[in-house]
């Protein structure tokens, strides 16, 4: 067990963290108003089924809640990965498929760019994600963390981290992805958190964000 602590010393670093989440989130969703109104007419039109998917994760502590995302998948996705589970190119409890036949053609440029993930800033705002922090599992994953792999929800989760940041396309350990997650909570301050938002913007642009 690996111990990991955010001294109490930075406290005001942390109530600043939290300012900039509402206030750039917030920012951010009018800005992006226009954009999100024509994502969900190219879902609507492109693809039978919701707008928005339900994306039941585990936040800080181990708290269960419900975030929002793009829907870049058929509607029967869920009932549909226990049968690719034999092609998961991950280690560990979480399910990652580059190929995944479950996406939509839309969703496939949505992922691309990780478009699908902006109706989580309603999650920051509302202060159940950060904009940046450890990505939260999805509620069966979690279930299935060892002791080890829960460490990474000492803190709350974000829409952004060194993993989406490292190469994550790269990444097929999920011990690993736990191990960049405990290193930012370590090193964790204020400045890192702008370093890493900085650092996604490329990222996002050149399209890593493909799964």
């Amino acid at each position: 067990m690996v111990a990991v602590e955010t001294p109490a010393s930075m406290d005001w670093q942390r109530a600043c963290k939290r300012v900039i989440d509402v206030v750039v989130g917030n920012i951010a969703f009018c800005l992006l108003s226009p954009l999100l109104i024509l994502i969900g007419l190219a879902i609507k039109l492109t693809s039978p089924g919701p707008i928005l998917y339900h994306w039941r994760v585990v936040g800080q502590n181990g708290r269960p809640f419900v975030s929002y995302k793009f829907r870049s998948m058929v509607v029967n996705a869920d009932a549909m990965k226990a049968a690719l589970e034999a092609t998961n190119e991950m280690s560990g409890p979480v399910f990652k498929m580059k190929a995944d036949p479950r996406i939509t053609p839309i969703g496939r440029v949505l992922r691309k760019f990780s478009l699908d993930e902006l109706p989580q800033l309603w999650s920051v705002i509302k202060g159940d994600m950060s904009l940046v922090g450890p990505r939260p599992p999805l509620q069966t994953e979690y279930a299935q963390f060892s002791d080890y792999q829960k460490q990474k929800l000492r803190v709350k989760p974000g829409i952004t981290c060194l993993w989406q940041i490292s190469g994550r396309n790269n990444i097929r350990d999920f011990d690993q992805w736990v191990q960049l997650d405990l290193e930012y909570i370590r090193h964790w301050s204020l400045w890192l958190d702008l370093k890493i938002l900085f650092m996604t913007i490329p990222a996002v642009v050149r399209g890593r964000g493909a799964s």
